[in-house]
């Protein structure tokens, strides 16, 4: 298909990026990694029966505006940037039958990877229609018989979602970095795909579709 090493696969949260990454990993031989892995930022604030949400994560949310929200997390985001580099440049060199890599994960900006020199990298950044997102959430933290207090959580996550959401698509337009649509009801062996044509063209000197 390619001689890529890495597949970068960006997008804000609850697009889908887990899933569609542990598919191109499979495809491709690849292991399947998740920048979340390399460092917590405070994460979902929804209890699941797996899942009790931290007394600092509910504050984080409560007590923050949303431009504090996204400040918040783009701050760490540029603080993980490094590991992120050397994660990316590990893998890459392939030495020791060392394997290709898929790394999937919102701290993954445009503006960081577009400045990459490592070869043998494609990446591309897959986003959802917010009303598709939001549903997701709801879903996944019981929207409809949450409290009021646990709700107002859920929607303060979800507008730092879609601000950064906006601000990764303004940068990946203005660099010509390849998206994907991952909503609108596509499978995941359908999204496989196309993240696969991506890193096709790219390798092949292909010229970059903003929107697929």
């Amino acid at each position: 298909m390619s001689d890529a090493r890495v597949v970068l696969i960006g997008g804000t949260s609850n697009v889908g990026k887990s899933t569609v990454a542990q598919a191109v990993a499979e495809r491709l031989g690849f292991v399947c990694l998740s920048t979340d892995g390399l460092a917590r930022h405070p994460g979902r604030p929804w209890a699941t029966p797996d899942h009790e949400v931290p007394p600092h994560v509910a504050e984080h949310y409560r007590s923050l505006t949303v431009d504090e929200l996204i400040t918040s997390v783009l701050d760490h985001y540029e603080r993980l940037w490094p590991r992120i580099e050397d994660l990316i440049a590990s893998h890459v060199d392939g030495s020791g039958d060392r394997p290709g890599l898929v790394l999937e994960g919102s701290a993954l900006r445009p503006a960081r990877v577009a400045e990459l020199t490592v070869p043998y990298t494609a990446a591309v950044w897959l986003t959802a229609d917010m009303d598709v997102v939001r549903a997701r959430v709801h879903e996944a933290g019981g929207y409809e018989r949450a409290a009021e207090g646990e709700r107002h959580l859920m929607e303060k996550f979800l507008a730092r979602t879609e601000r950064y959401q906006v601000l990764m698509v303004e940068a990946a337009d203005r660099l010509g970095l390849d998206r994907i649509d991952a909503g609108g009801g596509r499978s995941v062996p359908a999204l496989a795909d196309a993240v696969l044509a991506v890193v096709g063209a790219r390798q092949a000197g292909g010229r970059p579709s903003a929107r697929r």
